[in-house]
């Protein structure tokens, strides 16, 4: 008789669905996995971190946001970065390592202001020795206390895996068609195809796709910034140092001064590898058959690599994030600033990866994250534009809280409700 009150009183687990597999879905995946309470399904359209999540330079800062919106989330996320990184091996796994952040001011020669000559002695004294192009007025504008930087693809698919192998997650590659309601609370996921996965609550993580979603599109704008990067094989990765330089940068044909950055960071050799196996749907990088898979996750960050990021603009989002391509004028444009920064990243270096993402962007410059309006336990986490790896953690976290206990405590979310937009 006890035996079967005490299973009597067992409650069902709370089915959540998550849509989107960048960093704001899989953070939010992985701590609602992690808290024990839920059932959790992500669903991805693609690959996950194919877009944005993957080609971000993975740059944190811990009061860079101060004074605005984002002070909160961002402090809380980049303490975060920091305790995730110790429970799950980051600087092995993922690249976590602090970070100095130097702001420089650079000419190209023959650019308006003219070629400045070798560095003064000052100067070569306060940077390190790979910096050996035209750099003046260096500042310190970030130290290891304050700045520190991620893989971003490698951080995202680390968090996957663990909530895979640990915690039960379930993946699922499909496109999300729609979302089912009844009443108006939520009730399943459709994916194509006709799948119906039903869902006691549903989280929307679209990044630059959201408006494309008509539940969402008919809330708010969310557009995007397309940003072009290059990742380059420096020809003596030991000599780069870890310092992120941020740019004031004077092109030799005159015009307004750029301002691209400029990340060296650690990457992974691809020499061993996290096996996890994932049931339904193949998700190591496209969409393959169904049956049962072995997800492949690079994990040891042993190699060197230096991040190029800039030129960006605001243009229509494709359908398809496989098919976003940089522009060539663009990438030519960073070839010749890592050029002109650096010898080492110059003619002899190998450039690795050409290539642009869209950054979620809303029209008040704020996340749209929280319950949207009119459905009950359906909730939207968008909008971070370009510091979505910064406040992944934290907007993960408190979208789990708020989905399993009704409010967030780490982070208030008021602010970034959905429902600050109003009615359309």
């Amino acid at each position: 008789m006890d035996n079967n009150n005490n299973n009597t009183n067992i409650q069902p687990k709370k089915r959540v669905t998550v849509c989107g597999g960048g960093v704001i879905g899989v953070c939010t995946a992985y701590f609602l996995a992690k808290n024990g309470g839920a059932a959790v399904t992500l669903i991805e359209k693609s690959s996950i971190a194919c877009a944005a999540s993957g080609k971000a330079g993975g740059f944190l800062a811990l009061d860079w946001c101060d004074g605005g919106p984002l002070a909160s989330l961002a402090r809380a996320s980049f303490d975060l970065h920091r305790s995730l990184a110790d429970e799950l091996n980051g600087a092995e796994a993922y690249g976590y390592r602090p970070l100095t952040t130097l702001s420089l001011t650079v000419t190209e020669p023959g650019g308006k202001e003219g070629y400045r000559g070798s560095k003064s002695k000052s100067v070569r004294s306060s940077l390190p020795d790979w910096i050996d192009g035209p750099a003046e007025t260096p500042a310190t504008i970030g130290t290891a206390h304050s700045t520190a930087q991620v893989h971003p693809l490698l951080f995202t698919r680390k968090l996957l895996s663990e909530a895979v192998e640990k915690f039960g997650l379930e993946v699922v590659i499909g496109k999300v068609e729609r979302v089912g309601t009844e009443s108006g609370r939520v009730n399943s996921v459709v994916i194509e195809g006709g799948r119906v996965i039903d869902s006691d609550a549903v989280v929307l993580a679209l990044g630059p796709w959201s408006s494309k979603f008509e539940m969402l599109g008919s809330l708010f704008r969310v557009y995007g910034l397309k940003a072009h990067s290059i990742v380059i094989e420096p020809k003596e990765p030991a000599a780069i140092t870890p310092h992120a330089l941020f740019l004031s940068y004077y092109p030799a044909h005159g015009g307004r001064p750029m301002d691209p950055e400029v990340y060296p960071r650690p990457t992974g050799n691809n020499s061993t590898v996290h096996n996890c196996l994932i049931r339904g749907y193949c998700v190591i990088a496209k969409l393959h058959t169904r049956g049962d898979y072995l997800l492949e996750l690079a994990t040891p960050c042993k190699y060197w690599e230096v991040y190029v990021c800039g030129m960006s603009s605001q243009v229509e989002v494709p359908d398809d994030p496989e098919q976003i391509v940089g522009d060539p004028e663009s990438i030519q444009v960073l070839k010749r600033v890592a050029s002109t920064v650096s010898s080492h990243l110059g003619q002899e270096a190998k450039v690795k990866a050409e290539q642009a993402c869209f950054l979620p962007c809303t029209d008040d410059s704020a996340p749209v994250i929280g319950e949207i309006p009119g459905v009950k336990c359906c909730y939207v986490a968008t909008g971070h534009n370009c510091w979505g790896i910064l406040n992944g953690p934290a907007t993960g976290a408190a979208m789990a809280e708020l989905i399993m206990d009704g409010h967030a405590k780490l982070v208030d979310l008021s602010k970034f409700s959905p429902a600050r937009f109003g009615s359309s």
